[in-house]
């Protein structure tokens, strides 16, 4: 491991202060930094402790929720506002992960996890774009049974591990950021990037930005809404596809919808075109199965994960069809 320096930063002014190296990284609950610290695949120079900042959930005038960047992902699954408002929120972070990684994770360490590809995690043997950017991908004539069939390109395949994005991109979350330039908001949809060349840039941030709060706006149909996980095996497995979605029905038809999908991209993929299909169709088999198709149209499989775009599609219809029968049970 490669020696480092280590500071506590007391607020966000002072964890930006102290990120100001060009080799600094913030540390949150290390779940996934201190694992790539041990594979040597990330070598800071300085970690900066950002756990003592903003570790709140309060109400916002809106009537959302504002959580903060420092919360432990087990402290928001158990919030009663979560649970009983953005359900699928909490149903995602539970599908993430072990107890004891969730009392360690932060909200914002989360979002900004890096993808869990054994090519990328393979400095000694493997070619990876993204851990050595012009050095090539290993993956996408290699085992790539979990990687993209969404958004890739030549470049890079990798998926992003995260099941909480998700959940959050559906319900159109605020990613609230701090840095030398002052204060930003953005839309989580847009804070991952696509690979594209640079699969190594992997979001919007800019070297020394800090994330200090994430926003839930009100959304009355989040209270009809869940996560659906579908992996290879039930404990703790990184998904093969993930749906999150919430479904407001009126007299069989759907006046709104959020849709979005993990496991398929190297971003959490907000399902655009499925919602635009769906929006005043009839609440059937037939309308969740040509939504789906309009969004997987664009799927480009690999020889291994092909599977995905009917397992995706199948997902999706199921968790639609669900949703539906409890919608028509709240009305």
């Amino acid at each position: 491991m490669t020696p480092f320096s280590y500071s506590r930063a007391d607020n966000a002014a002072d964890a930006i202060r102290l990120g100001v190296d060009a080799g600094a990284k913030f540390l949150g609950g290390g779940t996934n930094l201190v694992d790539l610290m041990r594979e040597t695949i990330e070598r800071p120079s300085a970690l900066i402790d950002v756990t003592g900042l903003d570790d709140g959930i309060v109400d916002t005038d809106a009537g959302g929720l504002k959580i903060g960047a420092a919360v432990r992902n087990s402290a928001l699954a158990a919030d009663r506002r979560v649970r009983s408002r953005f359900p699928l929120l909490t149903r995602a972070i539970v599908a993430g992960a072990s107890a004891q990684i969730r009392n360690m994770a932060t909200v914002g360490g989360n979002l900004l996890q890096r993808t869990r590809c054994s090519y990328f995690y393979d400095d000694a043997g493997s070619a990876c774009n993204k851990r050595t950017p012009g050095q090539g991908c290993d993956a996408r004539h290699g085992f790539h049974r979990y990687h993209a069939i969404l958004g890739a390109s030549p470049q890079c395949v990798a998926t992003h591990p995260s099941d909480m994005a998700v959940a959050m991109a559906a319900l159109d979350a605020v990613v609230h950021l701090e840095g030398r330039d002052g204060a930003r908001s953005v839309a989580l949809t847009d804070l991952h990037r696509l690979p594209g060349e640079r699969p190594d840039i992997e979001t919007q941030l800019k070297h020394g930005e800090l994330i200090t709060a994430i926003e839930l706006p009100p959304l009355s149909l989040a209270g009809n809404s869940t996560y659906r996980k579908v992996r290879d095996r039930a404990s703790y497995a990184f998904a093969l596809i993930s749906v999150a979605a919430a479904l407001e029905v009126k007299d069989g038809r759907i006046t709104d919808v959020r849709l979005a999908l993990g496991g398929v991209a190297h971003k959490p993929w907000r399902a655009v075109k499925a919602e635009a299909a769906l929006m005043g169709r009839p609440a059937s088999e037939a309308s969740f199965l040509a939504a789906a198709d309009a969004e997987l149209s664009d799927a480009v499989p690999l020889p291994l994960n092909a599977f995905k775009v009917e397992l995706a599609r199948r997902t999706m219809a199921a968790v639609l069809e669900k949703l539906t029968q409890t919608s028509e049970r709240r009305a």
